[in-house]
């Protein structure tokens, strides 16, 4: 797979269900890129042949960002972050998740979605990537991106953290906010262009996801690449961005679950017939999106 190009030095690439995101001058040259977030376990492999294809055979980067340090954003960071001895920043209160010290909050499958019915099967205990992994810096700038700035998104994760460049309002979001239905299997796989809030099954804290999308609004960007789902530009992204903010809780807080204080009563069989087909069909998916 290729890396697509969103501006002449931001392009990204789908790895299964999640993206990740390559910053610099393909012609630069060793040390002169930077890597967004880490895809799936296991993505290691096909991230790294896409950076060759991209920047040369022997260029590594100058450094990886996690937005945070969910699974599937975290995922070949260990294993990319040695083979090319790279530094890791993530934000200050992301750091014990991926010191080895702590797990994030259990998932909530009442949220409703096929992925939300497999998220008690999806990795949450600690990573340690060792001193290989640094603090963001406090004054807001993004080690090797100049002209970028990290801006504070919690909500979905405590130091979850976008990338915006006011140049010319490019955002790297994250999962503060997504443009699939990601509790959805299918629209997951689909990635059909919709804006919707950071993924119910994984966001403990909605309060602060709501603050988090109406912050990133404010920004008015004409580029947005998100977590999940295709990037969007234009006009497209400030409208729908808006309409997010002002119907938070209609558009993005889910009708149940534990972290909105209801949990739904589940009847048993229809749930572990549901469970079971949703994680075969996962597990075929996940297969052949790392093995590309």
């Amino acid at each position: 797979m290729r890396i697509e190009s969103l501006t002449p030095d931001l392009g990204f690439l789908r790895v299964g269900f999640v993206n990740v995101f390559f910053y610099g001058d393909p012609a630069a040259g060793d040390r002169a890129w930077v890597l967004i977030d880490t895809g799936l376990p296991g993505s290691a492999g096909l991230i790294a042949r896409a950076a060759r294809a991209r920047f040369g055979e022997h260029a590594r980067p100058g450094a990886i960002i996690l937005t945070h340090g969910h699974f599937d954003h975290r995922g070949a960071a260990r294993r990319l972050a040695q083979r090319w001895a790279a530094p890791v920043y993530a934000h200050e209160r992301e750091l014990p998740f991926l010191t080895g010290q702590r797990a994030y909050p259990r998932p909530d499958p009442a949220t409703g979605g096929a992925m939300a019915a497999l998220s008690p099967l999806y990795p949450r205990g600690p990573i340690d990537l060792g001193d290989r992994v640094r603090p963001l810096p406090r004054d807001g700038t993004v080690p090797g991106m100049p002209g970028w700035n990290w801006v504070p998104t919690p909500g979905h994760t405590r130091g979850h953290v976008s990338l915006f460049r006011s140049a010319d309002r490019a955002l790297i979001a994250g999962d503060a906010f997504v443009t699939t239905r990601q509790e959805s299997l299918l629209a997951a796989v689909t990635y059909p262009p919709e804006v919707h809030g950071p993924p119910a099954y994984f966001t403990p804290d909605w309060p602060d996801a709501w603050a988090s999308v109406e912050r990133l609004a404010e920004l008015e960007p004409e580029l947005a690449g998100t977590g999940h789902g295709p990037p969007i530009r234009g006009a497209m992204v400030r409208r729908e961005l808006h309409a997010l903010a002002d119907q938070f809780p209609e558009r993005a807080m889910p009708a149940r679950g534990y972290s909105v204080g209801r949990p739904p009563v589940i009847e048993p069989l229809p749930a572990v017939l549901l469970g079971a087909g949703t994680a075969v069909v996962a597990g075929v998916l996940l297969k052949r999106a790392t093995n590309r």
